[in-house]
């Protein structure tokens, strides 16, 4: 067999593409609900954070804990910054929860890949006094989150009302 009269196309290939699986943020927008949600004016008490492809971004906020609760899907990844009132008759004050959650359906890759993407997020949303990494909707529990804000805030002192 000869080779003669015979074209080849020769292809090179530069090797596997390259797919960004870096996570991206949309920082702008996430600024300005975190600061809706520590303002004591404005009514919004809580805001969540989802992927959407590679970016993250501000899904939704709003004002009451079941609406908040029931933003978290069991296939989905996301991150809850909420407002909790906390204290007793004597002195009322604000705490901040932020909150991980990682649904029963979210899978290994996307599970790891939260640990690194957590460390964007902290830097808008820095301000809280108890951070909880969440993977069971029974866990979404106002009282809950109220007795690990206390844990956290030190004295407790009660209702003022001395027992004798």
């Amino acid at each position: 067999m000869s080779d003669e009269g015979i074209e080849y196309d020769l292809i090179i290939q530069d090797g596997p593409k390259k797919v960004d699986l870096s996570t991206h943020i949309d920082t702008e927008a996430i600024r300005e609900a975190y600061n809706e949600v520590r303002q004591d004016t404005v009514d919004i008490e809580w805001l969540v954070l989802k992927y959407d492809g590679t970016r993250i971004v501000c899904s939704a906020k709003g004002t009451t804990f079941d609406k908040f609760k029931e933003e978290f899907g069991e296939d989905e990844r996301a991150y809850g910054y909420i407002r909790v009132q906390m204290g007793d008759e004597m002195s009322k004050r604000q705490k901040f929860l932020l909150v991980t959650w990682v649904g029963q359906g979210v899978g290994v890759i996307k599970r790891a890949k939260m640990s690194t993407d957590k460390a964007l997020v902290k830097n808008i949303l820095s301000n809280f006094a108890v951070e909880l990494q969440i993977e069971n909707k029974s866990d979404f529990d106002l009282n809950f989150f109220k007795e690990q804000l206390n844990r956290a805030g030190g004295a407790n002192y009660g209702t003022g009302v001395r027992d004798l």
